[in-house]
């Protein structure tokens, strides 16, 4: 089936090629002579484009010809010529950004010496947008939220990136994991891996094939080669398939066309202004380093190409965050006390033990009671036995390191990007690009991953037409020497003592505190429970006891900056999981879509189709995935069809879409969208759309296999929790929760809490539908007022979720009344408080119920005299659904969040500025690395500009957070400060 899948794609990707060629030649010899088609004749346009008001000659401008991808750009002196293979009239479109677009009739075959002056504008609403309808339309005009940031908006964002000035944008949710990995979010369900966006850059799907995310921007454009950005919040998968869920963001880089020229960056900075050297931050602010370069050029009327490449480099933030992830257990009422202490940038006491097992375990007994007989105690045989099986019921951690001494912080990212483009004919340009992102990084998953050496590339060929696209790429990721920071810190553990000794250690220790206090208080080492009982109540001789079994554990532990941690850390690193801490990733993503507009053949309608075929090809080699014996291959298809009509002179416009798609492990979805656009003045329109969705479940959702120390990680194939018999003695873990906390305060026949957690069957994943509904509002006023407001409220079917199930040492017969089937039961029950991967499993899985929810934005930009711009945006979202305790939901967004920016590109001839102000509300987070909450978060960006003109160059001082608010965006993310920066850019085209 896969074959003939695969077979029957490729032979509509040859047929849409040849028959798109045979359309262009068709197309361009029905308007075109023989002669013509032998370039015997052209029309030919040669003139200068400049600036009306100055008359200074303007360079970059894009001259291009209506209804065909043939065009130029004028040269460092304003000044193109342009041929076209054809017969006039033509319409040529001159635009540049920051200047009304200009149209221009030819109709005659040689044009000389051609002037056009250009109007600077500030004319709000005139961007052109193609990704709300995958084809080009007035932003005005588009039928769902769409924001944009075009070449201007991206200089002259204040942050220390252009990716990060996304953030500025209506609706837009950011988390950071590292300086330079950030994940971008909309309508709530955030998380550190967004497997609910889609992010393209020149229409390639950017996530890496293995964590089946966008990685952000390590392998995307730098800021020399991005054209514009375009950013839809909500549902659109009726266009673009799977997981387009919360929203797509679209990367659009510069083409060499229509940017041709050699440009230069070159930006310095410094971070980690006045941080915490106590808790693990450098002491000194640190340097950081970004340069760009760009060369892009054409060969003749035909052929054009470019080469960018980009390096970052900078000392990364780091994870300081020391709260207790097991604070739930409490030593004794006081949570500096708590023996289960687990640290969120802790490594290496991830998972506990119940000291209390031991008591079970003859050997130890055994063995302890030998030891306290061969003491200066005088003890009895038996009494040392019973001491020995005294230990208290309490889970106790191993001692972590922090992530400074375990995490990679040196980040770089290296990219290297290239396209060569072909104009085949005036109608048909072919083209191959290629995107290379090399580097080190930090990404928060269920464990803390440092990203080091990773590396993605991407490979496509596409051919375009005036109506239509056809493209092909591939996606190959390499996990280099990534690894799990929680891995090393637990392999430094077990290389100064392993586990199951170290807690023997500890509950030997323990028992050995326990009889000599019992020895003091009593004057004999008579057993007498009652007595041990009430020194175990006392919480300062327990916590003494608990201290003293530490310290002893602990007394030779390796300690980071020694030569025995650098080569236990160094042989934890050498290894790939399950053996060592490294991943073994060489996972691809392969993609073949293409489009065809019936727009010259049907003119009553507006009429579009397309295809899409991928395949995932995972290649983890069992180090992620259960892939070891050869690799996974997961295929998928789909299709759409897209009609719009305008009525009533253009007042009203209905679009609906219909969309297949079928992954070969699920059944296949429907996704419909009904639009509206009613004009109801000239420039004012209302918009109303019905959108539905859906994502299938990620890879990882589908086949993860691993192991996160505390729990092995599942996905919710149905095989997988047949290879690890989740069902068999299985418990959900708040029913096990219940069953301790009974059982820590002394009820042993706890375990009757237990039976309603029974968990004895599992519900395997299936792809997650939403349906959207969205009103908006889209008004300009005056021509410098301009309002966008929206209203959308989403209801979830098949919510895709997470939940952990611990599995017993053997069965529990809850109807038991014989006492030896009772204390069998209580043993048995005793296994299930302490977890590890080997007894507790988190898996994927659907929520029965329907899971709702809803927001608004309110946006408003105003365009003040003599340039200054003002623009402001509100953002609410809200969960209307309660939260279920016992699934990780991972809404993680604030409520209310407010983004406030005031500047001027134009103050003078030479200077500009730019402030952007922003605050959001405090919210609970909740994953599975860590859960708690993010407080309030307030920064303000400002950055000044000063061009020079005369040097091509622009010189930017300036600062993201430069009020240095420590903060962080995520429970479990790295803490944030202020990056002061100053930078430099060489554009011989610039304006």
């Amino acid at each position: 089936m896969k074959d003939w899948i695969r077979n029957s794609v490729i032979r509509l990707f040859s047929l849409m090629l040849i028959a798109g060629l045979a359309s262009a030649e068709y197309s361009s010899a029905s308007n075109i002579s023989y002669d013509e088609i032998t370039n015997a004749q052209q029309i030919v346009i040669t003139g200068q484009v400049v600036d009306a008001d100055s008359g200074e000659p303007l360079a970059g401008v894009n001259i291009t010809v209506r209804g065909r991808v043939v065009g130029v750009a004028t040269d460092p002196n304003g000044e193109f010529t342009l041929r076209v293979n054809d017969d006039p009239p033509i319409t040529l479109a001159v635009s540049i950004v920051g200047y009304r677009t200009q149209e221009i009739e030819i109709t005659e075959s040689n044009v000389s010496d051609l002037r056009i002056e250009l109007v600077e504008e500030t004319f709000l609403g005139s961007d052109v947008v193609v990704s709300a309808s995958r084809v080009e339309e007035s932003i005005m005009e588009a039928p769902v939220s769409i924001e944009r940031m075009d070449i201007l908006a991206i200089n002259q964002t204040a942050s220390d990136s252009y990716y990060k000035g996304i953030a500025n944008l209506k609706g837009v949710d950011i988390t950071t994991s590292s300086i330079n990995f950030q994940i971008i979010n909309a309508r709530g369900f955030n998380s550190t891996g967004n497997t609910r966006m889609v992010q393209l850059t020149d229409g390639m799907d950017t996530q890496a094939p293995a964590l089946n995310f966008p990685i952000g921007n390590l392998n995307g454009p730098s800021e020399l080669d991005v054209e514009s950005l375009e950013f839809i919040p909500g549902a659109s998968s009726a266009l673009y398939g799977p997981n387009a869920f919360n929203g797509i963001l679209l990367v659009n880089s510069k083409s060499p066309f229509r940017y041709p020229g050699l440009s230069v960056f070159v930006r310095n900075g410094v971070n980690h202004i006045d941080s915490d050297g106590d808790a693990g931050e450098p002491n000194n602010p640190r340097h950081m380093f970004e340069s760009s370069i760009r060369w892009a050029d054409t060969v003749g009327d035909r052929f054009a190409y470019k080469l960018n490449f980009s390096y970052s480099q900078a000392d990364d933030w780091r994870g300081i965050n020391y709260s207790d992830k097991n604070s739930d257990l409490n030593f004794a009422g006081n949570p500096g006390q708590n023996p289960a202490y687990d640290g969120v940038h802790l490594y290496g006491d991830d998972g506990n033990f119940n000291i209390g097992l031991l008591s079970f375990n003859q050997t130890f007994v055994q063995g302890v009671a030998a030891q306290l007989v061969a003491s200066p105690l005088p003890i009895s045989q038996q009494d040392a036995i019973q001491f020995a099986q005294s230990l208290p019921s309490q889970p106790v951690a191993r001692t972590g390191y922090r992530e400074e001494y375990l995490v990679d912080h040196d980040a770089e990212n290296l990219k290297f990007n290239t396209s060569l483009q072909y104009r085949i004919t005036d109608n048909v340009e072919a083209s191959y690009s290629m995107n290379y992102g090399y580097g080190t990084s930090v990404y928060s998953g269920a464990q803390r991953y440092s990203l080091n050496n990773f590396s993605i590339q991407q490979h496509k060929l596409q051919l375009d037409g005036d109506n239509f696209m056809v493209r092909a790429y591939g996606t190959f990721e390499n996990s280099g020497d990534s690894y799990i920071a929680d891995f090393v810190g637990f392999s430094v553990n077990d290389a100064y003592l392993g586990t199951q000794n170290w807690y023997a250690n500890y509950g030997g220790t323990f028992v050995g505190g326990l009889a000599q206090a019992y020895f003091i208080t009593q004057g004999n080492t008579n057993y007498d429970p009652a007595i041990v009982e009430a020194i175990l109540s006392n919480p300062n001789t327990l916590a003494n006891l608990h201290n003293t079994a530490r310290g002893a554990s602990d007394a030779n532990r390796f300690m980071p900056g020694t030569q025995q941690f650098e080569a236990a850390k160094n042989a934890a690193l050498e290894g790939t999981v399950p053996d060592g801490a490294r991943f073994d990733d060489q996972s691809r993503f392969l993609h073949t879509e293409g489009q065809y507009d019936f727009k010259n053949e049907i003119d009553f309608v507006d009429l579009q189709v397309g295809f899409s075929y991928r395949q995932y090809q995972l290649r983890s080699n069992g180090t992620i995935f259960d892939d070891g014996d050869g690799g996974v291959d997961i295929s998928e298809y789909g299709g759409y069809l897209q009609a719009a009509k305008s009525l009533f002179d253009d007042r009203w416009r209905l679009t609906g879409s219909l969309r297949y798609d079928k992954n070969e492990n699920f059944d296949g979805q429907f996704n419909p969208r009904i639009s509206s656009v009613l004009k109801v003045a000239d420039g004012h329109n209302i918009r109303t759309s019905y959108q539905t969705g859906f994502r299938n479940p990620t890879t990882q959702g589908q086949y993860i296999d691993l192991n996160v120390l505390t729990a092995r990680l599942l996905g919710g194939l149905p095989y997988l929790a047949e290879k690890y018999n989740v069902t068999e003695n299985g418990y959900t873990l708040e029913s096990v929760d219940r069953f301790t906390n009974e059982f820590l305060s002394g009820n042993q026949l706890a375990y009757t809490e237990l039976q309603s957690g029974q968990f004895t069957e599992f519900n395997p994943v299936k792809p997650e539908q939403i349906q959207s509904y969205e009103i908006g509002y889209k008004g300009l006023i005056g021509n410098r007022l301009l309002i966008d407001a929206a209203y959308y409220y989403n209801i979830y079917d098949d919510f895709i979720a997470q939940f952990r199930v611990r599995r017993a040492a053997g069965p529990i017969d809850f109807t038991a009344q014989d006492p030896a089937t009772v204390q069998q039961n209580v043993q048995t029950a005793a296994s299930l408080l302490s977890g590890d991967a080997s007894n507790t499993f988190q898996l994927y899985t659907n929520l029965d119920e329907t899971v709702k929810s809803q927001g608004a934005v309110l946006g408003v930009d105003y365009s003040l005299p003599k340039g200054f711009l003002l623009t402001t945006n509100y953002n609410w979202n809200q969960l209307i659904t309660d939260r279920e305790d016992q699934f990780i939901f991972d809404y993680n967004t604030p409520e209310h969040k407010v983004n406030v920016s005031f500047g001027n590109r134009r103050l003078t001839e030479q200077i500009g500025f730019n402030l952007t102000y922003r605050w959001q509300e405090a919210f609970n987070w909740t994953s599975s690395f860590a859960s708690g909450r993010v407080p309030d978060v307030s920064t303000l960006d400002a950055q000044v500009s000063y061009r020079i003109p005369d040097m091509k160059t622009v010189v930017k001082a300036g600062g993201s957070n430069i009020l240095n608010n420590r903060h962080f965006l995520n429970y479990g993310g790295p803490n944030l400060g202020a990056i002061y920066y100053i930078s430099l850019t060489f554009d011989q085209f610039l304006n």
